[in-house]
């Protein structure tokens, strides 16, 4: 348990910004979770605007440090790659 003002004022911070860091995982799961159904779809309009959403919430999800920065690069890539490969 905490001790001193300062670790108890942490610990309300830290669970202030575990809320909010679940909340911008589960966006950006969730953007990219509909770029995949675009994907199995297989329409390929639906698939770039998806794409479209998805990559603004991963970049943010880099930037706000929920996901490392070369992680959201690849998983951009890795998607644009595969919306790009639909005839």
């Amino acid at each position: 348990m905490a001790n001193t003002s300062s670790a108890k004022k942490a610990t309300r911070v830290a669970a202030r910004r575990a809320v909010i860091n679940k909340n911008r995982t589960s966006q950006v799961r969730s953007s990219v979770r509909k770029v995949e159904e675009a994907l199995k779809s297989g329409d390929k309009a639906a698939a770039e605007a998806a794409l479209k959403a998805a990559e603004p919430q991963l970049m943010r999800g880099a930037q706000k440090g929920v996901l490392h920065k070369n992680a959201a690069a690849r998983k951009v890539s890795r998607l644009a790659k595969r919306v790009k490969a639909i005839k």
